[in-house]
């Protein structure tokens, strides 16, 4: 039987062959696509010609292109559609990919051949974007560690592979935790709960051959917590979340974390920096500690501030109720919920079906297309999952992307949403057209329906498949997302804004039952209480970003846990607020490199994002097609083919300060 991971796909537009591919394929697939490419590169090496931009350079945009189709497969599966077969081979593989990269990073005769061809750059005649990517391509090596000898590249190789396994057994041990725990509640525990999250407990208990459950899915929690009457239940639900990863035993993460924390320090002090964050930062637009600090605790003032102003409030309904005792983490969502309802007369009942997801695609799609001309048409294809549906993307009728969406949350999924190619947009070699994919958790229904918070969520996601989607570059390495950290989120939080837009919400959020629009004191109650409990909401995220800076600025905790405790001292945080993510489930931090030292990402991309939908604002409509086409020609199809800055002063003229940052979740004084 021939692979058909290895094959050419004859398939409609190049997708996967899903239906043809099984989990036995992936282990041959990986080894002979590795093999394959380091046959590739070691054409590179053994060419007799003088380095050149042409035979070096592009020759390395030449290799890997099978191991690409394997990994971008394997991995896009293994995130949305786990089992065991698949988690044996992430195991297996990902120590043995880290060693693959590390073979060719610390190829001698192979850096040597590029850094003369960087030493001679400014007599080539390259292109803007010829000379981001040699720029690009020769600072990745030297920072992998190309340029170590002896035995500090032998450590930096070990370093790297031990990251690797201690980065997928802490993936691993939380999706174990997330899919083994359930709280059975009977019929009377349902008391209290909107029709939606009985639904959605219900159709999580179905899947386990069980009655209605609460999960640690955040579709299925979060709502317990707001709706729940039954404050024992809440704090059991509560307490369970919270301790993913730190239950003892096999699957407890807070050994992997302190580790991979001394390995980073270790990484970074091989390559010459004092501390992992120094190293970090030094490629993302923050460019030191001390400006992701600056920013962070700007924000950190007045979101404390408002949280304990708010804190005060909700401990006095809890009084009210015949409670005794502080306001608890587990308390703060349902007291918010009445609050809400109370001050807002919004209820997230009545609102939610208005939110359905169908609907919230279609409303994603309008907006593209009132953007940027983009038209989506439904796609019959084999995908990897039943739930997973395709669409095919084009512009005046020339075929733009294939966008994939996978919706709903299921026990062989992690947590959390995200987007990622399969594919990613090229011109060289070849032209390639992308093939992206948003992966969420909402919960199931019929019909499916979403929070304002789902919502956002899903425009989030759809925000960085545009960046994938109307990606224009020639070279891969630039395309699309390949920017800096804490640029890429950029296009995700900016789209949310076009959720917020009055005329958006007047088509989209129409009734489930009744098809009727939301009307219009409803929609303005919902665009009004859009910063309610931005208290709470600016303080979880913070605290997380605070402790993850301070865990990679200079020597690694001994104790991970006691770390954490000492950073949220120092800030003061309030008692009834837990981190967004706490250390033994940080997945952004410790399953990969991604967000490590980089949680931040999301706040200094906010603080431009803001700024960003204040053009649209500023010429009065959000819609304004000539700032659409200045937004797509700087920023959407743009990837990383010139530093961040530079992009969004094109963009904008300037760069924008933490006001606008305040004001828009409300905290500005």
């Amino acid at each position: 039987m021939t692979n058909p991971l290895l094959q050419n796909w004859d398939t409609p537009f190049g997708l996967p062959p899903f239906n043809d591919i099984s989990d036995a394929d992936f282990a041959p697939a990986f080894d002979a696509a590795m093999e394959q490419d380091l046959a590739e590169v070691q054409q590179i090496v053994d060419n007799p010609d003088a380095p050149s931009f042409a035979n070096t350079i592009e020759g390395l945009m030449r290799t890997g292109s099978a191991l690409d189709k394997v990994a971008s497969v394997f991995f896009n599966i293994s995130g949305a559609d786990s089992n065991e077969d698949r988690e044996a081979l992430m195991r297996e593989f990902s120590p043995k990919l880290s060693a693959h990269s590390s073979a060719i990073y610390s190829n001698k005769a192979l850096f040597d051949r590029i850094k003369t061809v960087w030493d001679a750059r400014d007599g080539l005649d390259l292109s803007d974007e010829q000379q981001r990517v040699l720029m690009l391509l020769h600072r990745n090596f030297v920072r992998a560690g190309a340029a170590l000898e002896g035995d500090a590249g032998d450590r930096m190789t070990d370093v790297k592979n031990r990251l690797a396994v201690l980065g997928t057994s802490f993936t691993q041990n939380l999706l174990a935790d997330e899919r083994d725990w359930v709280m059975e509640v009977s019929e009377a525990d349902l008391e209290g709960l909107p029709d939606f999250a009985i639904s959605a407990m219900r159709a999580a208990g179905e899947e386990r051959g069980l009655g209605p459950v609460v999960t640690l899915s955040r579709s299925v929690i979060v709502p317990f917590l707001q709706f729940s009457p039954k404050r024992a239940l809440r704090e059991r639900a509560y307490q369970a979340w919270g301790a993913r990863g730190a239950n003892g035993g096999e699957t407890d993460n807070r050994g992997i974390a302190t580790e991979t924390l001394s390995l980073r320090e270790e990484r970074a002090k091989l390559l010459g920096y004092p501390d992992f964050s120094a190293y970090k930062l030094e490629t993302e637009m923050a460019g030191t500690p001390d400006k992701v600090r600056d920013l962070l605790m700007a924000v950190w003032g007045p979101a404390k501030q408002q949280a304990d102003t708010d804190a005060k409030i909700l401990e006095e309904m809890l009084r009210a109720d015949g409670i005794e005792g502080p306001l608890e983490a587990w308390d703060w969502r349902y007291y918010a919920e009445k609050r809400r309802v109370a001050e807002h007369d919004l209820d997230e009942a009545e609102v939610k079906p208005f939110f359905q997801l169908d609907r919230m695609i279609e409303a994603s799609f309008d907006c593209a297309s009132r953007l940027f001309g983009l038209e989506f048409a439904p796609l019959d294809v084999p995908l990897y999952h039943p739930d997973a549906r395709a669409w095919e993307v084009t512009r005046n009728g020339e075929h733009v992307a294939i966008f994939i969406g996978d919706y709903f949350a299921r026990g062989s999924k992690r947590s959390g949403a995200w987007c990622s190619a399969i594919r990613s947009q090229r011109k060289f070699p070849d032209v390639q057209i992308p093939i992206v994919v948003n992966v969420c958790n909402f919960a199931k229904g019929d019909p499916a329906l979403l929070s304002y918070d789902d919502a956002r969520t899903l425009f989030h996601e759809f925000g960085h498949a545009l960046h994938q989607m109307l990606s224009n570059v020639t070279y891969d390495m630039i395309s699309g997302t390949s920017v800096a950290r804490d640029f890429v989120e950029l296009p995700s939080q900016l789209y949310e804004h076009w959720l917020e837009v009055p005329e958006v919400l007047e088509q989209f959020a129409t009734h489930a039952e009744t098809g009727e629009s939301m009307p219009k004191d409803l929609l303005d109650k919902v665009l009004g209480a859009a910063n309610f409990d931005m208290g709470f909401q600016t303080v979880e995220y913070v605290a997380s970003a605070l402790v993850d800076l301070a865990f990679h600025e200079g020597a690694a905790p001994a104790d991970v846990m006691q770390k954490q405790a000492e950073v949220l001292e120092s800030i003061g945080m309030p008692r009834a607020i837990s981190m967004r993510h706490a250390t033994p489930h940080f997945a952004h931090v410790f399953s990969g490199d991604g967000y490590s030292s980089g949680y931040y990402s999301y706040m200094w991309s906010e603080v431009m994002d803001a700024d960003a939908f204040a053009a649209f604002e500023e010429v009065g409509d959000a819609f304004d097609a000539d700032m659409a086409a200045k937004l797509e020609k700087f920023i959407l199809s743009a990837g990383g083919s010139q530093d961040a800055e530079a992009l969004y002063m094109a963009f904008r003229g300037r760069m924008p300060g933490v006001e606008a940052l305040l004001k828009g979740r409300g905290l500005a004084a």
